[in-house]
């Protein structure tokens, strides 16, 4: 299983934060198998808005952050190309209506990746069987 960063994974990856049991050994496997973990392009994004609304805790500006991030041995950049983004438009079922979530699912589903994330609209939309995900 190849993994995929959602935004709040990247976040508590970066700070250290626990993060469930199922996670842990997901991530753990990867880096013992030298798999790569991808982290989204439209991530970046999301850390700028939440400290343009004052709601990025860290002690790093948003850029010095990101790059923390990507730092971490065996967190690489996901493609995030045109088409991944149209298809981000006509995802089958009830997607959730976060476009960045949206990008996420998109990019996990055209890429063959498992999200990890605590957010519930996609942890539901996993549960309908449209992508594959697990809770961190």
């Amino acid at each position: 299983m190849t993994l995929l960063l959602d935004t709040c994974a990247a976040l508590w990856l970066v700070s250290g934060a626990e993060v469930s049991a199922e996670a842990k050994q997901a991530l753990a496997q990867a880096r013992k198998e030298g798999d790569t973990v991808y982290v989204s392009p439209i991530t970046g994004w999301e850390i700028g808005l939440l400290a343009l609304r004052g709601r990025f805790a860290s002690p790093h500006p948003p850029k010095v952050w990101f790059d923390r991030l990507l730092a971490i041995e065996g967190v690489r950049m996901a493609d995030l190309p045109p088409f991944t983004l149209i298809d981000s438009s006509f995802l089958p079922g009830q997607p959730p209506r976060d476009p960045a979530d949206r990008i996420i699912i998109a990019t996990a589903r055209d890429q063959e990746l498992t999200i990890v994330t605590r957010d519930r609209q996609i942890l539901s939309y996993s549960s309908a069987g449209h992508v594959l995900a697990l809770t961190c």
